[in-house]
């Protein structure tokens, strides 16, 4: 089930991906039944391409990069179990080792071959997991101001009753998102009713706070530090120099250790490089994949 006001959606690019989503149902050892998926699948050309969006955000996070890059590749984007338009289904554990389960089923059962993983934010945290689990799934790597060596949200501490329900309103205020997203960017301009609403659609879904605050307190990934040195793929880094989010020291602490690394930096670029500068996001990624 998709939010009823996507339809309120003006930026074409939005307008154009939300026209896009279908929902997969896929099978995996977490529930009985399989679980609606959404997705999206645009372009052709080998290698496939595979996105994951960050925390508490959806697959509309790529509105303006996945146009650039399904010109040349198969570009596929995957709302991870617990977040986006996928479903949340009662009674599953929402923590990194379900996320990981749940794309590995989707993979399996959607791409059926080596793909290049994109992860922004969070999903390059899932990204680097998803990778050191199932090295034969990934052919490259690429982090867009990626989490991975940065503590999980401090929110965690809060997650138990009342304070769990207390704190996911507290997300979920507008005036609070509002906050966030003016973080997030350089260009505050760039922070806009279209893109609030993109920000924020998922949040009217089922069991959006119960989810939140399952995976909140399952830690996130916030074991994957001494593993980054494993990654053994060629892994690209992208990242903006003024990511107000996330800083900028983990950058070179990727590119330092990961082995097969490069790192590319975007100026004048806050924590969402896909989004305030997808011309250059997507120039680097195409020139790293080909």
């Amino acid at each position: 089930m998709l939010p009823a006001n996507l339809n309120q959606l003006t930026e074409p690019a939005s307008t154009a991906l939300a026209q896009q989503i279908q929902l997969a149902e896929i099978k995996t050892p977490l529930t009985p039944a399989p679980i609606a998926t959404a997705y999206t699948h645009q372009g052709a050309g080998a290698p496939p391409l595979l996105l994951l969006a960050g925390f508490d955000s959806s697959l509309l996070e790529f509105r303006r990069l996945i146009p650039r890059l399904a010109s040349e590749y198969s570009t596929w984007a995957v709302d991870m179990l617990g977040f986006g338009f996928t479903d949340r289904v009662a009674g599953v554990n929402f923590s990194p080792g379900a996320i990981k389960l749940h794309l590995y089923s989707t993979w399996q059962q959607l791409i059926q071959r080596p793909v290049v993983l994109i992860g922004a934010s969070m999903g390059g945290a899932a990204a680097i997991d998803f990778a050191l689990t199932y090295p034969d799934c990934v052919e490259k790597l690429i982090l867009l101001d990626s989490a991975g060596f940065a503590a999980g949200p401090a929110m965690g501490q809060l997650m138990f009753p009342p304070l769990d329900r207390w704190a996911t309103n507290f997300l979920k205020n507008p005036a609070v998102r509002r906050r966030i997203s003016w973080q997030a960017y350089c260009d505050r301009n760039l922070v806009t009713p279209d893109a609030e609403l993109c920000a924020a659609l998922h949040t009217q879904l089922p069991n959006w706070h119960e989810a939140l605050i399952a995976f909140t307190k399952s830690g996130g990934y916030n074991f994957l530090t001494a593993k980054i040195a494993q990654i053994a793929v060629p892994t690209l880094i992208v990242w903006g120099q003024q990511d107000r989010i996330l800083g900028i020291k983990d950058a070179t602490r990727f590119q330092q250790a990961i082995a097969s690394s490069q790192l590319v930096w975007i100026a004048d670029c806050g924590h969402v490089p896909h989004l305030e500068k997808p011309e250059l996001t997507a120039e680097a990624i195409l020139r790293f994949v080909g």
